[in-house]
């Protein structure tokens, strides 16, 4: 039910519910009683009265009983409803049988409610946050809007003021000379806005749903407003937040009786409006201008613009060019021919998150394959994406912020660890705004104080973290506290996460199918692969068949609603059981118990197919306790009308995400069809299962190893970072200009400029900066003799390097490729001296000596995976080549090289063991041994090694125990 202004029709449907009710619950069974009587016999009936005959009055007195019965079903449903409906609390409690009496019950409750002040509390909706947990508790008055909100804040009024707005309570503004209007003089028309009715505030959505027809039309009035001074002394600066007493000049084709037209008489206008209406008219050319600077004295005040506003103050807003990747966008240079998915760059916690995901499935993959045949097994070189999965692979590096994911990780965990150490339950919390790097908890309820460095924000339900006290926090061995937040969009350069666990009922999505589906397909995969949760299940039904691939144990599809219904059903009945057993009242209280890593774990449904009536009455019967059991519903509908919702939403064909009861218009987080088919592509493409028995993977890029391809500039990067061939450049941009370098010699496929502005620059950085630098590495590398430069850009606008720009890396690719793939297989010597090249080339790990606080892009590679792996199975093949001669030192030396870059690799370790064994010397197994037993430290040995040094030294235990 949408919150609005009762009308005359609305009064209208009241009179009839009223009487419809009258007749059905006083008109029937007194028509019953003085037509027919009493069906039933006065007395116990005998056998006798079995064997009479059946005539029509014993139909008459048949029927009447039903028609008894039938009626007091009607009057439960009706008292059912209107308790519901009184209390504000939950969906109504279904009467059995009573499907279609029910519902005639709740349409004429609701009609005839719709004209009570309850009327805004029909429905589980906004009219609820924050005093849905006590009956009893006064909503909280705001003194001024600091950050974002998203519930209701009922303002305290100007005492000044106050005899005024009454007075015009249900009035319009006055007589005035239309000035600088943007409308005719004979059609100007105003509006004053009107103080709170009940727990209802005015908003220009509603004020253009009543007089212009359509709630989208409240841009019109803004833009005809905005800037202008109010009789307060204050401006219109957001469309947002708007008080009682100010005056709005509507469109020309603004019609109902609320407004009043200008220049004509209004007589129920008192003077004093008259002249402020006047005076305001007056201000139209002003407004035209927009010369204004922003609301005035109190301006960010949330003093009764609509029930539920959302508002960022200018304090709160980035400077330009200071927020994540504010201004990494290319240049002309680079941003003619192609560009990158808009969606993904600007959803830093979701990039971040299928980027940590990827690199995570990556590695395993990489792991995986580790344990194949030493020389020419698959997954040493992930698959290089192409095409759209490319552009969505530099989408995620550029517009992932995996900083502010781990500030927000730790700041929840924190929080809880805080709490716990007080005693204190954590609170329930609807949403969470990121504005500048600091966090804002909206909280349902007043919670106390909350514990350092935590500070309470512009009233009881907002706490607040700076970005400064976040980066304190340490990892925390806590459970997750809330799993369920997930980003929806920006408002204002604030970035809202809703609880969808927390939110009490059904979230409703309605909008077009393909623009519905974007925004599910976004909120499924940041659930799925998000960085501050720990365990959740999310079901999908009607949409994302593809998703699964994302994280196969997160997310799992159903095939219909039935199915959904059917499996909540069940799950509903057994978290309330679990938390009436664990003697909790919430799934908040029991993650900060003994019991937080194994239970409590959020269950998200998200639902894009359309559900019938009657589904959608079961699904919000279960969602009517699914907030306390840590269950979130999320449904998409094509009307936008869905029984029981909590909190309406509409996603439009621009890409803004409506909530007006809400006051929210976000710039929505999407991930449309085709970035979603990229994003699962470069899943597929590196999962560890797929096709481990296929070819070997060849390195990107190959170097001639010959004397005749010696390099013209030769970087050294295993190890501490040298280069050969090019002059040191002078001043403070030497470091800059050699992270760049390194990033393009690990990327030999070609970096987009974006990628790179994103890896240099993570905080953002203009135009002309990057293309300087662009510039300076150019003249930095020079040109080969051709005079082609040696940076360059491939057809698709990359940064590519030339072939005669090398890195040790890729000579120990190509050494140990062309050892176990190429000419070294069928040579016996030349495998031999190939491999031993290749491990003389390791001098340490990857950038050795990298200053701190750079090269924070190697996050996001999973070089440093890949360097390990390729140096152990050098020193593997090396160590077998030298045992085909029984050559056990140098196979020993080999391994011991490898060791040194890969110390964690347990197939060195296993290799070592059997080689020392060989040599018969049971001291020397038994020292190294027990230097595998203090390198692996309070973990112990893996299983495999225990068992290894079982069957080669089978008194290991007490030799290591006699040596100490």
């Amino acid at each position: 039910m949408r919150i609005r202004r009762r009308s005359f029709g609305d009064f209208v449907k009241a009179f009839f519910a009223f009487l419809a009710l009258a007749v059905l619950l006083v008109g029937v069974p007194g028509a019953l009683a003085t037509q027919i009587g009493w069906p039933l016999p006065d007395g116990v009936p005998s056998f006798d009265w079995l064997q009479q005959e059946i005539t029509v009055h014993t139909f008459l007195n048949i029927l009447t009983v039903i028609v008894w019965l039938a009626w007091a079903q009607f009057t439960a449903c009706v008292l059912v409803e209107m308790k519901a409906a009184l209390s504000g609390v939950g969906v109504p409690g279904r009467v059995p049988g009573a499907g279609p009496s029910q519902l005639l019950a709740r349409q004429l409750v609701a009609a005839l409610l719709l004209v009570g002040a309850t009327a805004a509390s029909f429905t589980p909706g906004l009219s609820q946050l924050g005093n849905g947990y006590d009956a009893n508790q006064k909503p909280t008055v705001a003194a001024a809007q600091a950050t974002p909100g998203i519930f209701a804040q009922q303002q305290e009024q100007a005492s000044g003021a106050a005899a005024a707005l009454a007075e015009q309570a249900s009035h319009a503004a006055a007589h005035a000379d239309a000035g600088g209007s943007t409308a005719k003089q004979g059609d100007t028309k105003f509006y004053r806005i009107q103080p709170p009715e009940g727990r209802h505030h005015d908003s220009l959505w509603e004020i253009a749903q009543r007089h212009l027809g359509d709630g989208r039309r409240y841009k019109e009035i803004f833009e005809l407003n905005k800037d202008r001074v109010q009789p307060d002394g204050s401006k219109l600066s957001e469309a947002s937040l708007i008080r009682p007493g100010w005056i709005m000049e509507m469109p020309g084709d603004a019609r109902g009786g609320d407004l009043v037209e200008m220049p004509d008489e209004a007589p129920h206008v008192s003077p004093d409006v008259q002249q402020q209406i006047s005076d305001y008219a007056r201000t139209g050319d002003h407004a035209q201008g927009g010369g204004g600077s922003g609301a005035q004295g109190g301006g960010h005040e949330h003093a009764g613009g609509g029930a539920t506003q959302v508002s960022v103050p200018d304090q709160q807003r980035p400077a330009p060019g200071t927020g994540h990747q504010q201004a990494t966008a290319v240049g002309a240079e680079s941003d003619s021919s192609f560009g990158l998915p808009e969606a993904l760059l600007t959803a830093p916690l979701l990039a971040a998150g299928l980027l940590g995901a990827l690199g995570r499935r990556r590695r395993q993959a990489l792991w995986q394959s580790a344990f194949g045949a030493v020389g020419g097994r698959r997954g040493m070189e992930p698959p290089t994406p192409s095409g759209d999965a490319q552009d969505v692979q530099d989408a995620l590096l550029v517009g992932a912020d995996p900083e502010g994911v781990r500030l927000l990780d730790r700041s929840l965990r924190g929080l809880a660890a805080s709490l716990a150490e007080e005693s204190r339950a954590l609170p329930v919390v609807y949403a969470a705004w990121l504005s500048s790097g600091d966090l804002h908890l909206q909280l349902a309820q007043p919670a106390g104080k909350p514990p350092a460095p935590w500070q309470q924000g512009q009233d009881q339900t907002f706490w607040m973290l700076s970005r400064t006290d976040a980066e304190r926090y340490e990892d925390t061995d806590t459970a997750a506290p809330y799993p369920g937040l997930v980003s929806l969009g920006t408002m204002d350069d604030s970035r809202l996460l809703l609880n969808l666990e927390a939110v009490p009922g059904i979230v409703s999505l309605s909008g077009r199918e393909a623009d519905r589906a974007a925004v599910f397909a976004s909120v499924a995969a940041e659930l799925a692969t998000n960085g501050w949760s720990d365990r959740m299940t999310i079901t999908l039904v009607g949409f994302g068949e593809d998703l699964t691939p994302l994280a196969p144990n997160r997310i799992r599809h159903l095939e219909d609603i039935e199915a959904l219904v059917e499996t909540m059903e069940a799950e509903t009945r057994q978290r309330r059981g679990a938390l009436g057993a664990a003697g909790h009242d919430s799934v908040l209280t029991g993650r900060t118990g003994p019991a937080q890593h194994t239970r409590w774990a959020p269950h998200l449904v998200l639902l894009a197919a359309q559900p019938s009536a009657e589904e959608a009455v079961t699904l919000a019967e279960l969602a009517a306790d699914a907030s306390r059991l840590g269950i979130g519903y999320l449904v998409g509908t094509e009307t936008g009308d869905l029984p029981g919702a909590a909190w309406e939403m509409e996603i439009t064909g621009e890409g803004k995400l409506l909530a007006p009861l809400l006051g929210l218009e976000l710039d929505a987080q999407l991930l449309p069809v085709a970035q979603q088919r990229a994003v699962v592509e470069l899943f597929v493409e590196s999962d560890p299962e797929r096709d481990t028995d296929g070819p070997a993977t060849a390195p990107p890029f190959l170097v001639d190893i010959s004397e005749q391809g010696r390099p013209a500039v030769y970087a050294r990067l295993v190890g501490p970072y040298e280069i050969i061939g090019l002059d040191t450049p002078d001043g403070e941009r030497s470091a800059l200009l050699h992270e760049a370098l390194a990033l393009l010699l690990l990327h030999r496929e070609g970096v987009h400029p974006r990628v790179l502005s994103s890896a240099l620059w993570p905080r953002g950085v203009t135009d002309d900066v990057r293309n300087a630098l662009l510039d300076r590495l150019r003249i930095w590398l020079g040109t080969d003799p051709d005079g082609t430069p040696r940076l360059g850009r491939d057809a698709s606008g990359r940064l590519t390097l030339a072939k005669t720009v090398v890195s040790d890396l890729d000579v120990l690719r190509s050494l140990y490729h062309e050892a176990t793939q190429g000419k070294g297989v069928g040579s016996r010597v030349v495998r031999g001296r190939l491999l031993t090249d290749a491990l003389v080339l390791v001098r340490g790990p990857l950038l050795a000596d990298r200053p701190e606080g750079r090269y924070r892009w190697l996050t996001h590679e999973i070089v440093d995976a890949q360097l390990p792996l390729l140096v152990a199975d050098t020193g593997l093949a090396l160590c077998e080549f030298h045992m085909e001669k029984d050559r056990t030192e140098k196979a020993i030396e080999a391994l011991n090289a490898a060791l040194r870059t890969a110390p964690a690799d347990e197939r060195l370790w296993h290799e070592l063991l059997r080689a020392t064994h060989s040599t018969g010397d049971a001291a020397r197994l038994t020292e190294l041994a027990t230097d595998l037993i203090g390198r692996s430290g309070a973990r112990g040995l893996p299983p495999r090694t225990e068992a290894l040094l079982d069957e080669l030294l089978p008194t290991w235990r007490d030799a290591i125990a006699a040596v100490g």
